[in-house]
């Protein structure tokens, strides 16, 4: 049997079947996918193949294969960062929510996740969500951060989960597409999942005042079937996101920005540096890239951790 996997408690996992029906299914030894040492070798999303276990329950399975995957999305395992962790896989569009404060979402995350979905492939649209919340101060800066990136080619769109501002483009977005939603704890994932689609009735919980962050209300990634033609997965809250799997010198091709300049570098295999006649610094330097993205780079580049307490946009 052939079906997708819609939950994964990391040792159960909730499979829809071609035909409709679900099984909880666990895996049987351990899979190795084209070398990702994942602590998860299943993740939602993907398809596999499994058999119906001979018991009176026909809804237990066991998967024994894993078919290939079109695209995931990966990052550093929280507790061992030597291994890695599947969000999701076989993505059709991913929208980032990013709030000003309570909590904040700064440059630094923004970036480290649009590498990794442009090293993988997958659309990703940001989603300013709050908006109704925020004062003249925290509008100017939703506004900058929207122009720098509407500038290099993402798609901005500014949300109200609670008063049902622009729901219905994200809905429009969403149709025919499997849809990942990502963020921080606290951003309004689960609200604006509820608003999109209220009979989800996904739990919700208060931001923390003591570290202004929000706390966790999803354990497991879980995939859901909405009433208008689309799939929807919700993620548990990202603190940070560690880019792995991508080679230092092919970073800088997953800054749009950076990539159309490539070719304009007097060397070939330039990484926007110390080289001379470098097109990307000299962009930098005449304000057409901006310095929060160079900064992102930068750090990258050198391996280090993001900080979820840190903007790039601070060393300014």
């Amino acid at each position: 049997m052939t079906g997708i996997v819609y939950k994964s408690t990391g040792s159960w996992y909730l499979v829809k079947s071609n035909d409709g029906a679900f099984f909880e299914c666990r895996i049987k030894g351990k899979f190795r996918i084209k070398g990702i040492k994942s602590t998860n070798p299943v993740a939602v999303g993907d398809v596999v193949g499994f058999n119906a276990e001979d018991t009176n329950n026909k809804s237990i399975g066991v998967i024994n294969e894993i078919h290939d995957r079109k695209n995931y999305i990966i990052r550093k395992s929280v507790n061992l960062s030597k291994q890695t962790h599947i969000i999701a896989s076989n993505i059709d569009l991913v929208f980032l929510l990013i709030t000003i404060d309570n909590p904040p979402t700064f440059t630094s995350f923004i970036d480290r996740f649009l590498v990794s979905a442009e090293a993988y492939h997958i659309k990703t649209i940001l989603i300013f969500n709050k908006i109704d919340a925020y004062e003249i101060e925290q509008r100017a800066e939703v506004m900058y951060l929207k122009e720098i990136y509407e500038k290099i080619g993402y798609q901005c769109v500014e949300v109200s989960a609670t008063e049902n501002k622009n729901v219905a483009i994200i809905k429009e977005l969403m149709l025919g597409k499997t849809s990942m939603f990502v963020g921080h704890s606290g951003v309004g994932k689960s609200t604006l999942v509820n608003a999109i689609e209220p009979k989800l009735d996904l739990k919700t919980k208060e931001i923390s005042e003591q570290h202004m962050q929000g706390q966790h209300t999803t354990t497991f990634a879980e995939m859901f079937d909405l009433s208008f033609d689309a799939r929807i997965i919700d993620t548990p809250g990202i603190k940070g996101f560690g880019v792995v799997d991508i080679e230092k010198a092919a970073i800088g091709n997953y800054f749009p920005e950076f990539f159309a300049l490539k070719n304009n570098c007097k060397f070939n295999n330039c990484i926007h540096i110390n080289e001379p006649k470098c097109a990307v610094k000299d962009a930098l330097e005449e304000e057409e890239i901006s310095w929060s993205r160079y900064k992102s780079y930068i750090q990258i580049l050198e391996g280090e951790e993001e900080h979820y307490r840190t903007d790039t946009r601070e060393k300014e």
